[in-house]
């Protein structure tokens, strides 16, 4: 366990803490209370203290540099694997993490779900949390014997530098669509935010990049050992695929020899996850053989296409918050569905507005119904969110329900035969936050089973948890 702290309320007797300026926050404002609860030294960029102090330049240049220097010689010694792109980070760490693991490689995940070793340790609240967490997260898996680690790298995470100097051995890149413009304001900037990662790659470390993607110029960084991947071209090309409402079965090409996976995940954007998984495990000198025996039996994260069993229909609980995870999700389900397609969805408050049109055009374009609902609002008006969903929107195949129990209560009452209810944008997570960022426990999947509950419906629940 590492004792520097950038949290005054994690701080505990005898911690060094540093103060960092950030976009909401001073955490000079918060050195009184780092001290009163036993800091023994304080980094900071201004001021006077009462305790051992140390002014410097730059709070958090000294922070990655004490990090790097007291503790990447341990980071060095695991495999760390990076993971950056707008959609399908969680699922292709996950299924990274899970593979190991199956592996006999003890494997630990960071990342939007949480903090994993052979379970969940604890939630984070971002997918990115700050370097100092990450550091402990890291090191308190090396102290326990894991030598593999698959990290999530978001944009904002890597904007505020919680990943600098951490020692990568791989750097994947997903593919990048619209979101986070409320942070990054341009496309460009946002691309090159994820960028970063590519610049920290230790020597002998590979990058791995999607071929498909129109941003793979950026990320295929000349100075880099590059691997790609996709349907149109790259080192690993996919040749052909079927699938089924139970799974994916493709065939890849690689250095001129076709290899045939098998996987229990469903959707054309599930075989990007797939090669990921695939390209790291090779490069970390596992057979195709054992590779394709460990992708059988491979688990998706929990909230990535979760699906319930219902009579003869299926509902399924996603994370898609974005235009294009939302358009791959639905476009998914098309293809494998023989009856009607519902979706519930909502917006989230307080961030890029300019999606949320986008995304209710493509939901109504391409389900029977959706049901609009509320995301996490925030601060802002509920009322506001749906307007902006609606702006100019041609299709009237919606109606508006606020409550989103109820929303989805609705969604489960229009099931037939063969058909099924999305419900999406919010997956795994345990809470909705309303107004000044409050929490009310709130789980889609849960609401989802207890209404079937109430109802003495029989369920069969798909195991992937």
């Amino acid at each position: 366990m590492i004792n520097i702290k950038t949290d005054s309320r994690k701080v505990k007797p005898g911690d060094v803490f540093v103060a960092l300026r950030g976009i909401v926050g001073d955490g000079h404002d918060f050195i009184p209370k780092a001290i009163e609860n036993g800091a023994s030294k304080i980094i900071a960029e201004e001021g006077e203290y009462s305790v051992p102090y140390e002014i410097v330049s730059d709070s958090r240049a000294y922070l990655n540099n004490y990090l790097k220097q007291n503790y990447n010689k341990y980071l060095e010694e695991m495999h760390l694997i990076g993971i950056t792109g707008t959609n399908g980070k969680s699922t292709a760490a996950y299924l990274i993490y899970d593979a190991l693991n199956k592996l006999d490689k003890r494997c630990c995940y960071i990342g939007t779900i949480g903090y994993f070793r052979e379970e969940k340790i604890f939630d984070m609240p971002n997918t990115t949390p700050e370097v100092t967490e990450i550091y402990d997260m890291l090191i308190s898996a090396y102290d326990a014997g894991y030598r593999y680690a698959v990290i999530e790298a978001s944009s904002e995470g890597l904007l505020h530098r919680r990943l600098e100097n951490v020692p990568f051995e791989y750097a994947i890149f997903t593919n990048l669509t619209q979101d986070h413009l409320n942070i990054h304001g341009t496309m460009a900037n946002y691309a090159m935010c994820k960028q970063k990662l590519f610049n920290q790659i230790r020597p002998g470390g590979k990058a791995i990049i999607n071929y498909d993607d129109p941003n793979k110029s950026i990320f295929s960084l000349s100075y880099n050992d590059n691997i790609t991947y996709g349907f149109t071209g790259g080192d690993y090309h996919v040749s052909d695929y079927q699938m089924s409402i139970m799974g994916t079965s493709f065939t890849f090409i690689s250095d001129g020899v076709k290899q045939n996976i098998k996987a229990p995940l469903i959707g054309k954007y599930n075989i990007y996850n797939i090669l990921v998984t695939i390209i790291t495990l090779y490069e970390l000198g596992f057979t195709y053989s054992e590779i394709y025996d460990v992708l059988l039996h491979v688990n998706s994260p929990a909230g990535r296409m979760d699906m319930v069993e219902y009579k003869n229909n299926r509902i399924i609980i996603d994370y898609a918050h974005t235009p294009d995870a939302i358009l791959n999700v639905i476009s998914t389900v098309k293809e494998v569905c023989d009856g009607h397609i519902y979706t519930v969805f909502g917006c989230t408050g307080d961030r890029d507005r300019t999606k949320r049109p986008i995304m209710t055009k493509i939901v109504t374009d391409l389900s029977d119904k959706a049901i609009i609902t509320c995301d996490d609002v925030h601060n802002e008006d509920p009322n506001q969110i749906v307007d902006d969903m609606l702006k100019d929107l041609p299709n009237s195949n919606y109606e508006v329900e606020l409550d989103r129990k109820k929303a989805i209560r609705k969604g489960i009452d229009m099931l037939n035969t063969n058909d099924v209810l999305l419900v999406l944008g919010k997956g795994h997570e345990e809470v909705m936050i309303v107004k000044n960022n409050e929490r009310i426990p709130f789980n889609d999947k849960k609401t989802v089973l207890e209404y079937l509950e109430s109802n003495k419906v029989i369920r069969i629940e798909k195991i992937d948890d």
